[in-house]
């Protein structure tokens, strides 16, 4: 906008004084001034709250990502504290007290996996202390609770490097996995054990409860963890492992349900079901002969 005499035109002048004309030009000069004054200001107001609102979004990002952060970092720690990380420098072992002293099922998580080899552990009780998940059918597994009068046996195995206890860590997600001090496990096969960090997998306190008829002991995985003693025992010549596997697990419970295939003829699907079948009865028959087919 340009502000001058120029915009006071010759038909305006007539018949004015150049006193009145004087009052004209001023007073149009005010209004004018006046007008630049009220648009700028708009235009200060609006750059004013447009700053504004950006500053506001980009604190409420800072405050989100603050939250994840803290969120992160707690999943990370309390990963860290059930599964913690491994030294890089020495190798790893794993010992097997159930499934995973069944050379078929531990190959199964991790094919790399090295030799499974008898051991025997103390200061920690064997038994049926892990609950299943509580959505749907489920059962009770075995787990390893601190007990420094107790022991069992069991076997150890090497994975290939530390990052193949992921795979181990992901199955065993009822539990959380424990160093072991090395002078608390012994050879039975007269060999050395190896200068390497061990870990055993301990149940998750949410987890621990004895079986009941919600979560039985279910005969499927009782035949995979005495397939993995008669195997053992077998390969090393190794007089009552598997008897032994039986007598050092607490817990037997006639909440216990036969769901094997054909219950009546076994061994189409189990090889070792009726060696299997044999030891239960000889060392718990009073709750062997109490197992329901399902």
């Amino acid at each position: 906008m340009i502000i001058g005499r120029n915009n006071i035109t010759e038909s305006d002048t007539n018949g004015i004084s150049s006193k009145k004309l004087k009052m004209i030009y001023n007073t149009k000069l005010v209004l004018n001034l006046t007008s630049m004054l009220i648009v700028s200001y708009k235009i200060n107001y609006l750059h004013i709250g447009f700053v504004m609102l950006t500053v506001i979004a980009r604190l409420i990002s800072l405050f989100f990502l603050m939250l994840l952060s803290i969120s992160n970092s707690y999943a990370s720690g309390m990963v860290s504290h059930c599964h913690p990380l491994p030294n890089s420098n020495k190798a790893q072992y794993i010992i097997a007290y159930g499934s995973l002293m069944e050379t078929k099922s531990k190959n199964g998580t991790d094919s790399t996996s090295g030799e499974n080899r008898p051991v025997s552990v103390t200061n920690y009780q064997r038994g049926w202390f892990s609950r299943g998940e509580a959505i749907g059918l489920s059962t009770t597994y075995l787990g390893v609770i601190k007990n420094l009068d107790a022991h069992f046996n069991g076997t150890v195995f090497p994975v290939a490097t530390p990052a193949s206890l992921k795979n181990y860590d992901k199955r065993e997600k009822y539990y959380c996995r424990v160093s072991v001090p090395k002078e608390t496990i012994h050879t039975l096969d007269c060999s050395n054990l190896a200068e390497a960090e061990f870990w055993i997998y301990v149940i998750k306190p949410e987890f621990m409860a004895k079986p009941s008829k919600k979560y039985p002991i279910v005969e499927s995985y009782v035949d995979i963890f005495l397939s993995g003693c008669i195997e053992i025992e077998n390969k090393f010549h190794l007089k009552n492992f598997a008897t032994d596997c039986v007598s050092t697990t607490r817990n037997w419970s006639t909440h216990w349900v036969n769901d094997r295939i054909y219950p009546r003829r076994p061994f189409v699907f189990e090889p070792n079901a009726l060696e299997i079948d044999n030891l239960l009865n000889n060392k718990i028959p009073e709750i062997f002969h109490q197992i329901k087919i399902e």
